[in-house]
């Protein structure tokens, strides 16, 4: 017989919010180990009521959400009911019943599926503002379609829903910059993933939290979410790419938190995984890594690090070697290319990288180029006089430029 899962719900949202084991979340609610193996059971009791407002203060969802039962209520049959009920209160869209109708049919994890895979291919050409409400609006589709379903189907579901989740937060942090936001939605897509039993999935969604602190400069926080991804990715058939993506994010997170050593180092370890390759086959939503990417890693921290002639080859190679379809990542690889000319001394050059990024951003909009190429001007403050610099300032400051970031 497969072993009880157990309060998938509550054991999400404790590593979501950076509490890597039971001790820990018992440290900081002020009760027993004890207590919190009973919550995480496939029977948790309902927390008194003080304990309770305290659990909800620290995980930031409520009981029910966090899976347990209210005293009195009907008994739950968790293969029926959706797990993410509140989720699209939460957001702002409209109420997913609780109550399960009639069953779907199992076509409807394939129809499900596709229009995941669709958006999942629209991110990299739709403008993040339009996308993110669409998926979104489909995340409470499959909230509603959950408690419609069983057996594989629902997994199915689950696992597509996880990954709609999954999209919208990063979404709402590489694009929309709303960290806060993406962190309650990585939450979810969490939760999903532990409604599907994917654990693929989850190392996924709890590598990309650990971009939040990282961004912070808590570097504890952002290495105890890793170690918790890498466990996830020790209980499913990992591929080369995804064990290699790991290290990839590692490696920005450190660093971040100014540790480019040994982010070179997870660099060079990523690079021989994919060297070596596996027998697994990568997922099917890993469409944002592949060896040009990592080489995009590498030639940031590179930058960061002061390793110039080395960071310009790294760049240069990377932007060469990227697809002419991943127009978001291009950006970011002008705007570091840019830095790196503003740290060797040539504002023209450095520049000239700039306006090319901004080129880019007039067609396909994102965030993190646009901070690559702020970050450069920032730089150039010592050249500020001069004609090239001036000239970037009239793009940079532009009506139409100028509006785009405002109104994103």
């Amino acid at each position: 017989m497969a072993r009880p899962a157990g309060n998938t719900r509550l054991k999400a949202a404790r590593l979501a919010a950076g509490y890597g084991s039971q001790h820990a979340l018992a440290d900081a609610l002020g009760v027993g180990v004890r207590q919190v193996r009973r919550w995480e059971s496939d029977a948790p009791p309902w927390p008194q009521p003080e304990v309770g407002q305290a659990l909800t203060r620290t995980l930031g969802q409520d009981l029910e959400s966090l899976g347990f039962t209210p005293p009195g209520g009907a008994p739950v049959d968790r293969g029926r009911r959706t797990t993410l009920a509140g989720a699209a209160v939460a957001v702002g869209l409209a109420a997913v019943p609780t109550q399960a109708a009639a069953l779907q049919p199992a076509s409807v994890a394939a129809d499900y599926e596709a229009v995941t895979r669709a958006h999942r291919r629209l991110y990299w050409s739709v403008a993040p503002a339009t996308l993110h409400p669409v998926a979104l609006a489909h995340a409470t589709l499959g909230c509603a379609l959950l408690p419609e379903t069983v057996g594989q189907t629902r997994q199915r579901v689950a696992s597509a829903l996880s990954e709609t989740w999954l999209l919208a937060g990063r979404i709402e942090f590489f694009d929309l910059r709303d960290a806060l936001r993406a962190q309650q939605t990585l939450l979810r897509a969490l939760q999903a993933a532990g409604e599907a039993d994917d654990p693929l999935l989850g190392a996924a969604v709890l590598a990309h939290t650990a971009f939040m602190p990282a961004w912070d400069g808590d570097r504890d926080a952002a290495v105890e979410r890793m170690v918790a991804a890498r466990t996830y990715a020790r209980r499913g058939p990992a591929s080369a790419e995804l064990l290699a993506w790991l290290d990839a994010v590692e490696a920005e997170c450190e660093t971040r938190c100014g540790n480019t050593r040994t982010a070179l180092h997870l660099i060079g370890h990523a690079e021989d995984v994919l060297a070596r390759g596996g027998e697994h086959a990568s997922p099917e939503w890993l469409d944002w890594f592949s060896l040009a990417r990592l080489a995009a890693f590498k030639g940031n921290t590179q930058l960061r690090a002061g390793h110039l002639p080395q960071a310009r080859t790294t760049l240069l190679g990377a932007l060469g070697a990227l697809p002419s379809a991943e127009e978001k990542q291009s950006t970011v690889l002008l705007g570091d290319l840019a830095a790196v000319e503003a740290a060797a001394g040539d504002p023209e050059a450095a520049c000239g990288y700039a306006v090319r990024a901004l080129d880019q951003l007039e067609r396909t909009w994102y965030a993190m180029g646009m901070d690559r190429v702020r970050e450069v001007r920032r730089q150039l403050a010592p050249h500020q006089h001069e004609r090239c610099v001036r000239d970037l300032d009239d793009r940079l400051y532009g009506w139409s430029t100028t509006v785009s970031a405002l109104a994103r």
